[in-house]
């Protein structure tokens, strides 16, 4: 039952906390922080409340039981009396749901995490643990990506850098599987691996002088191979000549600022072989486990599929 305020339209802070299903001290833990200003104090001191602030109260109540902070229930009461500003309430939700985002996230790769390691023999459980135990939750992948910036030439426009590490790292499933935790966490070793400072891809590019030496034009021009030899990798074809292959020699040749020759094709083979590194290959293997390698294959097994081409055309 509605119990109506005094005749006065004021309220008590009894009357208040009854009408609003909570307690006094609720009511007064408001007023204390300013989200509930006292509209006057009786003879005795005690703290009499407005016609409006029934509804002030359920409206802060409302915006608790969203878990939103004190301060944000501040600017959302503080927009409240201003006709259509909403921005206070949009930001707020719009930031509690990325926040459950996350947090719904980390649920779900540490469920997927506990089947792993409960499904596995015990000999298994020790490798597992330590793997998974490197590996933030929800993971990120900024460790994959300081291993590319690691590996590709220093000197690349930020657009073309932007562009291979977007292709390069992998999206990682928001609902994994306990084997794509698994393939998350070896790939994140791999990333992190003390050999990587061996990797040294950028011996492709000879001893010249830094105008000699063009690395965007060797990214861009493999890119554009990649892209032409993805429906033969995707189908499966066999390696083969054509315009796939001639644009993954053109991209080598314009690095050196050569002409692409039969003699510049057999270099070239020897050169991509003597460069190959065995992280690389097992990054790109493990990349090609995750869900998102599906739609499109990866980097590593379009190169693969060229430098096979190179390799029988030479042979």
């Amino acid at each position: 039952m509605t119990v109506s305020a005094s005749p006065d339209g004021m309220w008590s802070i009894g009357e208040l906390a009854e009408q609003a299903g909570v307690t006094v001290k609720t009511v007064r833990f408001y007023s204390d922080h300013g989200l509930l200003p006292e509209a006057v104090r009786s003879a005795g001191g005690h703290r009499r409340y407005g016609p409006g602030a029934l509804d002030r109260l359920r409206l802060i109540r409302s915006l608790r039981t969203l878990d939103l902070p004190l301060p944000q229930v501040d600017r959302i009461l503080a927009q409240e009396d201003v006709p259509g500003a909403t921005d206070a309430l949009e930001g707020a939700v719009a930031g509690q749901l990325r926040a459950l985002g996350t947090q719904l996230s980390a649920l779900r790769w540490r469920e997927a995490a506990l089947h792993l390691l409960r499904d596995c023999t015990p000999e298994e459980r020790a490798d597992r643990l330590g793997l998974i135990g490197a590996v933030s939750i929800p993971p990120t992948t900024d460790a994959l990506a300081r291993f590319w910036r690691h590996v590709l030439p220093a000197r690349l426009p930020a657009r073309l850098l932007s562009t291979l590490l977007e292709a390069a790292v992998p999206q990682l499933p928001a609902d994994p599987t306990p084997s794509q935790v698994l393939v998350f966490a070896r790939l994140h070793a791999v990333a992190t691996d003390s050999r990587v400072v061996d990797i040294d891809v950028r011996r492709l590019a000879p001893r010249t002088p830094d105008e000699a030496c063009r690395p965007a034009v060797l990214y861009e021009g493999l890119i554009e191979a990649c892209a032409l030899a993805s429906a033969d990798v995707r189908d499966r074809r066999p390696p083969h000549a054509g315009e796939a292959l001639d644009c993954f020699v053109a991209a080598h040749a314009g690095l050196r600022n050569t002409r692409d020759t039969p003699a510049f094709r057999r270099q070239l083979s020897v050169q991509l072989g003597r460069i190959a590194h065995p992280l690389l290959d097992r990054y790109w293997q493990l990349v090609g486990e995750l869900p998102s390698a599906s739609r499109q294959p990866t980097i590593g097994a379009m190169d693969d599929w060229l430098r096979a081409a190179l390799d029988a055309q030479v042979a």
